[in-house]
């Protein structure tokens, strides 16, 4: 098996809110855009996050997610701080839950988190470490 990951697929419980926030408020482009079924945005090289609904999720996959907090985050990686800064006021104004402002990181870099239409946690980063270069465009 190669050591890559293709799609991210998060269930979600209102694809039309879900719609709004990725594509009206953050401006992102849809790939696949099936109402009231899936949404597909490019979001790398040869990866893609596939927002579905929750229903169709579980018809397929068999058992709904859990009502907690998901124990994973999404990062978008940016080349500046004031990167990082920029996306957090975008996606507060496009209506994210407010988790936690950027700060300077104990491991050199600087983030803050917000929350999508479904509670699935956004790190927007500066990470200047080898790693973090190996992301950016």
């Amino acid at each position: 098996m190669d050591q890559r990951i293709s799609f991210v697929t998060l269930a979600v419980r209102d694809l039309g809110a879900s719609r709004t926030f990725y594509v009206d408020g953050l401006g992102w482009e849809p790939a696949v855009d099936v109402p009231g079924e899936v949404l597909m945005f490019k979001a790398g090289d040869r990866l893609v996050l596939s927002l579905w609904d929750v229903d169709a999720f579980t018809a397929e996959v068999g058992q709904a997610p859990g009502g907690g907090l998901a124990p994973l985050t999404l990062s978008h990686n940016l080349a500046t701080t004031d990167g990082v800064d920029r996306v957090l006021e975008q996606a507060r104004v496009a209506g994210a839950q407010h988790v936690s402002d950027a700060v300077e990181r104990e491991w050199g870099g600087y983030s803050g988190y917000f929350a999508d239409p479904d509670g699935f946690r956004w790190e927007i980063c500066f990470n200047p470490g080898p790693i973090g270069q190996e992301v950016l465009p």
